[in-house]
């Protein structure tokens, strides 16, 4: 949200670019077709423009062309304000406070559907030969058993792992990068720590996490994990940091 603040502030700094624009007398689209950004000045005003343009498109937001142009020239001209400084940001934050109750709603949903998933897949999981599951209700399987030791709670590992959703969707590999990720088990989520201290240096278990040993209703953001997701990870414990 701290971004449409932003954005509100850079589109008042370059006002100018929008002052043709407010004017009564629009362009023919034809006149708009056959534009030519043939001095430095045009070019930076376009360019600002697009710019401008393009970030209010990607953050979604439906505005009234018009009357947001007319707030440019207002703004540009400091008179024939429509709303003052404080009734502005009052809007501006109903709209955050708006959008934000939209998300957190659309997380709650989320969470239900990804947990009565979750909860389907393990349930069919403790029938699947092999499959273990420990007191907190993270599930293995072990798919090679190495013979060094294992890690305690606080030791430093160096493993190699892929992460998939339960409908098969990779959110992250070490595999991928080509190189192995180096991490304390104090520092990752419950389902690793938990999990890594079962394996002997040397092994490659996957590990089926539900939500409240892995991320809960807080997946990383820009991540496709969702709120309530269950997560699976193939992991191999290459070596005990000493």
């Amino acid at each position: 949200m701290k971004k449409l603040l932003v954005l509100s502030v850079t589109c008042m700094l370059f006002a100018p670019v929008f002052a043709q624009k407010a004017s009564k007398d629009k362009k023919s689209k034809k006149e708009k077709t056959t534009m030519t950004l043939d001095t430095e000045k045009k070019q930076l005003s376009y360019a600002i423009g697009r710019d401008i343009g393009s970030n209010l498109r990607l953050a979604g937001l439906d505005l009234d062309q018009e009357v947001f142009f007319a707030a440019i020239v207002h703004a540009m001209q400091d008179s024939g304000y429509l709303m003052d400084s404080r009734a502005a940001q009052q809007a501006i934050q109903q709209y955050q406070q708006k959008k934000l109750q939209e998300a957190e709603a659309e997380s709650a949903k989320d969470a239900v559907k990804q947990e009565a998933e979750a909860q389907a897949f393990l349930a069919n999981n403790r029938t699947v030969a092999g499959v273990k599951e420990t007191a907190s209700g993270l599930q293995y399987k072990v798919v090679s058993e190495g013979t060094g030791e294992r890690p305690q709670a606080t030791s430093k590992v160096k493993v190699h792992y892929s992460g998939t959703l339960i409908d098969g969707t990779k959110f992250d590999s070490s595999y991928d990068r080509g190189q192995p990720a180096t991490f304390g088990l104090n520092q990752v989520i419950k389902g690793w720590t938990e999990g890594l201290q079962l394996m002997p240096e040397g092994s490659k278990y996957i590990l089926y996490i539900p939500a409240q040993l892995g991320y809960g209703n807080n997946p990383p953001p820009g991540s496709p994990i969702k709120a309530g997701s269950l997560l699976i990870f193939e992991v191999e414990l290459l070596e005990i940091i000493k």
